[in-house]
C-alpha cells in the first residue's frame, strides 16, 4: 500500500486482488517435471493465491503424467476451493476461455495466444502472455568461446530443447566459426557424456514429447538440408521412441522454414556475421524475442545491441539463468509475450491498485483544486 499525505488531503493506493484467474501451460515432456514444469506450475500457484486471487491452473493434455504430480502437489498445498487443476484437452480449455476471468496467464504459443486473447477480449479479461518466439544468441571474438559454448549447450539442450528460453540459433563472428563450433561439439560430448556422441541408450538425454513434434523437427531439419545446410553434428532420428539427438547446422539459409519459426527441438543453427549492423539489422528482421544472449566482453558491442534491438528479457555472457533470478521480471515483448511475471513482478501483474482518496469535511472542493494546480498536478480549472 502506498500512502501520499497532502496538508488538506490524503490519498492512499491499495493494491487488491485482481479476482479470479486462469493459468494456462505448453507441452512439456513427463520427465522434465520438478525441474522445470511443476516449478512453474506450482510457483503461479503461489503467486495468483498468495496476491489475494483464487485460480485455475490448466496443465497441457499432452503431459499426462506432469499434470497428476501437479495435481497432487497443488491439493497438498491448496484448498481446492483457492487453486484448482483441470485436466484434459482442446474442449476443456476452450470452456475455460469462455469464462469471465479477472486475468488470464498463458504459456505457449504465438497463434494459440492470440486465441487465448480473442477470448479474453469477450470478457475485457487483462492477460500475461508468455509467448517464446526465436531466442538469438551472439558471440564475437572477444568472448571467451569455450565457456561460452559449454553455457550455449546447456541452455540449448537443457530438457532436448523444449523450453521457451532455449537458445534458439547462434550468430558467432565469421573469422571465429570453425572454432567455436569445435567447443559446441565438445561442449555437448561433455554434458552428456558421450565422446562418441549421444546415442538412443544415452540415460542422461531426455525425448521429444510427442511423435508430431519428431515429424514436425524432422520437416524443419530436411527443408533446411535442402536449402544448402550443412549438419556439423547430427544423429540417428527414432521417430517411434521420438529419439531425436543434438544437430548442429551451418550454412543454413535465413529463408528456410527452420528460421521462420521457434525451433523448440534441438536443433542449432549456427550462422556468421560480418559486422555489428549486420547483428542488428538479423535480430531487428524477425519477431521481437523472449530473450537474446550476448557473449562479449567489449562493453561497446554490448550497449550498442542492448540499445538497438527488442526482446523480453537479456542475458550477458550466460543462458537461460535469469529465468530462476528471483528479482528479476520475467516476460515477452509483442510476439514473444505481453507482460511480466515472477517474484514482486508477479504479484503486481496479480493485483490491481485501486486509488481511494478520503475527503476531509473543512476542504472544501475550489480550495482542493487550487491546490492541485500549484502544485503542477493538475490543469483542471480551479472554479469548477
Amino acid at each position: 500500500m502506498d500512502e501520499t499525505q497532502k496538508n488538506r488531503y490524503t490519498f492512499r493506493v491499495f493494491r487488491h486482488s485482481s479476482g479470479y484467474l486462469v493459468r494456462t501451460k505448453r507441452c512439456l515432456p513427463d520427465y522434465f517435471t520438478l525441474e522445470f514444469s511443476n516449478a512453474v506450475m506450482s510457483a503461479s500457484a503461489s503467486i495468483l493465491s498468495g496476491a489475494g486471487n483464487t485460480a485455475i491452473l490448466k496443465p497441457s493434455e499432452v503431459s499426462t503424467h506432469t499434470t497428476e504430480l501437479i495435481v497432487d502437489l497443488v491439493n497438498e498445498i491448496f484448498d481446492q476451493d483457492e487453486v484448482f487443476v483441470v485436466s484434459g484437452g482442446i474442449e476443456e480449455s476452450t470452456a475455460l476461455l469462455k469464462l469471465p476471468f479477472d486475468h488470464i496467464y498463458f504459456t505457449g504459443s504465438g497463434p494459440v495466444g492470440k486465441i487465448v486473447m480473442k477470448a479474453a477480449a469477450e470478457n475485457l479479461s487483462s492477460v500475461t502472455l508468455e509467448l517464446g518466439g526465436k531466442s538469438p544468441v551472439i558471440v564475437d571474438e572477444t568472448a571467451n568461446l569455450k565457456d561460452a559454448a559449454k553455457r550455449i549447450v546447456f541452455g540449448k539442450f537443457i530438457n532436448n530443447s523444449q523450453t521457451c528460453l532455449a537458445p534458439d540459433y547462434i550468430l558467432v563472428k565469421e573469422e571465429i566459426e570453425n572454432e567455436f563450433l569445435q567447443h559446441i561439439k565438445n561442449a555437448i560430448q561433455n554434458l552428456f557424456d558421450a565422446p562418441d556422441g549421444i546415442k538412443e541408450d544415452n540415460p542422461h538425454y531426455a525425448r521429444i514429447i510427442t511423435r508430431k513434434h519428431v515429424d514436425r523437427l524432422t520437416s524443419l531439419l530436411q527443408n533446411a538440408k535442402e536449402m544448402g545446410a550443412t549438419e556439423y553434428i547430427s544423429g540417428t532420428i527414432n521417430p517411434e521412441s521420438k529419439f531425436f539427438p543434438p544437430h548442429v547446422l551451418t550454412n543454413v539459409s535465413w529463408k528456410s522454414q527452420l528460421m521462420e519459426e521457434e525451433i523448440f527441438g534441438p536443433i542449432l543453427p549456427v550462422l556468421t556475421y560480418k559486422d555489428e549492423a549486420e547483428i542488428i539489422d538479423r535480430v531487428n528482421a524477425l519477431p521481437k524475442p523472449l530473450a537474446l544472449y550476448i557473449f562479449s566482453n567489449r562493453q561497446s558491442t554490448r550497449k550498442r545491441i542492448l540499445k538497438e534491438t527488442s526482446s523480453g528479457t537479456t542475458c550477458i555472457n550466460d543462458c537461460v539463468i535469469h529465468f530462476a533470478h528471483p528479482g528479476m521480471p520475467f516476460g515477452g515483448v509483442n510476439a514473444s509475450g505481453i507482460g511480466k511475471s515472477h517474484g514482486y513482478y508477479g504479484f503486481l501483474a496479480f493485483t490491481n491498485e485501486k486509488p481511494v482518496l478520503k475527503q476531509r469535511k473543512d476542504l472544501q472542493q475550489r480550495t482542493l483544486f487550487i491546490h492541485l494546480t500549484r502544485n503542477g498536478q493538475s490543469g483542471l480549472p480551479t472554479g469548477r
